[in-house]
């Protein structure tokens, strides 16, 4: 990675009030995680995505299709978080607010430690019916993967073939994922555009999506991307290489105050106001601080403001 401007892209980082990390393919391959064309090598070679990749085709041939993903989640069940996953989760849990939004569908940024995760394209690790008829999250519950991979097991509930939880060609992306999506691109003040080529939509409308509201967007990506135009910096590299140097713990040593009251240092939680963020949060944000020194003064504090 090249280190032109990294030293700014450091300072907006630990400036940003609402950060939007949003990953692609490139985050997962250096777990050792083919993308989806590169995966089509051996006795799959012969196919075509669409022959694998729709519902048409897995009412088709369902055996074959779920043969085809089982051999996919083996794989991934055998990768692991790399340091671009890790390092994204270790910021979420020192930063007020960072939002992970991805392309992937392997889990791996869960499994770095990442919370509530935004999968735009599903997760293969999950299944849900074919006929839509129940509650995936329950389904999901019954769901083991590695019981059989020959052949999709029933729903539990309808009897109908189990799918993959993934979102194939011609199909929309799961709609409550995307708003929150679209709603944290909106607010952030600082999008950082990680491994994807932004070819794929309407995912790849969110980084214009937050610069029109007005962010930063940073790119970390090998090669060049649709969204270089529009990026207040572009840094050449593999997101394991760059992204650690990015959020180390120095870009994030924020106050609470500084995160609610728009940047300005105040000395303290007085200047909170009814209109921002709960107090648990702000509790949270200001240990490196008050909470440190005083931490009995700074619970009373946070008390008397929350009434």
């Amino acid at each position: 990675m090249s280190d032109a401007g990294i030293p700014e892209v450091r300072a907006w980082v630990r400036a940003a009030r609402r950060l939007v990390v949003f990953t692609g393919a490139g985050v997962s391959a250096e777990s050792g995680i083919p993308t989806f064309r590169d995966a089509l090598t051996g006795l799959w070679a012969r196919f075509d995505p669409e022959q694998l990749a729709t519902e048409a085709a897995f009412r088709a041939n369902p055996t074959m299709v779920w043969r085809w993903y089982a051999e996919r989640r083996a794989a991934i069940a055998q990768a692991r978080p790399n340091a671009a996953h890790r390092a994204i989760a270790a910021f979420q849990t020192r930063a007020a607010h960072v939002d992970v939004v991805t392309q992937n569908i392997d889990g791996l940024h869960a499994r770095a430690g990442s919370r509530d995760v935004l999968e735009l394209h599903g997760n293969i690790l999950r299944a849900r019916c074919l006929e839509g008829c129940g509650d995936p999250e329950r389904i999901d519950a019954q769901f083991d993967w590695r019981a059989d991979p020959r052949e999709p097991p029933p729903c539990p509930r309808c009897g109908s073939p189990l799918r993959p939880d993934v979102v194939w060609f011609g199909e929309l992306l799961p709609q409550e994922v995307l708003s929150r999506a679209e709603r944290a691109a909106l607010r952030c003040d600082l999008m950082l555009v990680v491994g994807t080529s932004a070819l794929v939509h309407p995912a790849a409308g969110l980084p214009l999506l937050a610069r029109q509201a007005g962010a930063r967007v940073v790119v970390v990506n090998p090669q060049e991307t649709p969204v270089d135009a529009l990026a207040a910096g572009v840094l050449r590299g593999a997101a394991g290489e760059g992204l650690p140097g990015l959020l180390d713990e120095q870009g994030i040593a924020r106050s609470a105050a500084d995160y609610v009251l728009g940047g300005e240092t105040h000395g303290g939680i007085e200047g909170f106001h009814s209109g921002a963020e709960p107090c648990a949060l702000v509790f949270l944000a200001f240990a490196r601080r008050e909470v440190r020194n005083e931490p009995a003064a700074a619970l009373q504090r946070c008390a008397r403001l929350e009434r």
